[in-house]
């Protein structure tokens, strides 16, 4: 009796067009109409900023979806994995520095959000062929807090609940830094560990 080998299904193809990357996309095409309400608005005409305010929190809402449609019905493609994270960079960044133009938020502050967001980007890369440093906990809490300060900022609150997001931001800047550098000790582990195996 001999062994014969035992058929493997192939995998199941993922459509590109897919519930997942379609919300990948609506993002990617919320940020320049995000950006245009705050320019409009200057930051001081409050209908425009309430409207920048709701643009950037649905834009946000897609990248929660998104990632939760692609992991729960095996939508997962190699766009969604370069766009998905691309697109949140973008969606922040604009933002933070948008905030930062317009002296609501200190530049220092943007620069160290924006090393560290593009900083693990690269980093997730660069030991790609090693291994994947999966999203952690801090890392989620990271962008729900960074979402919350930001929203506070283009919302026009009246004083002084303003100073909540000046709170808010704070804790999403103490958690970028330290989610961060645990991001490169988990990265230099996971390079090392590679190269003695």
């Amino acid at each position: 009796m001999t062994d014969e080998p035992v058929p493997v299904a192939a995998p199941r193809p993922v459509s590109l067009y897919n519930p997942a990357n379609l919300l990948t996309a609506v993002r990617i095409v919320l940020v320049p109409v995000f950006v245009a309400f705050v320019i409009v608005s200057e930051m001081t005409e409050p209908g425009w900023r309430i409207a920048a305010c709701l643009t950037f929190c649905v834009a946000s809402a897609t990248d929660f979806a998104d990632g939760w449609i692609a992991r729960r019905y095996e939508l997962v493609t190699s766009f969604g994995k370069v766009a998905d994270p691309i697109a949140d960079k973008t969606l922040t960044g604009s933002a933070l520095i948008l905030l930062s133009a317009y002296d609501l938020l200190p530049w220092w502050v943007t620069v160290l959000i924006l090393v560290r967001e593009w900083g693990v980007t690269a980093l997730r890369f660069w030991v790609i062929r090693y291994g994947i440093i999966p999203a952690s906990r801090g890392g989620k809490l990271k962008t729900a807090l960074q979402i919350a300060a930001i929203a506070w900022f283009l919302w026009p609150v009246p004083e002084p609940f303003d100073m909540i997001g000046t709170v808010l931001m704070v804790a999403a800047l103490i958690v970028t830094v330290v989610t961060g550098a645990d991001y490169v000790v988990q990265a230099l582990r996971l390079r090392r560990r590679a190269l003695h195996a």
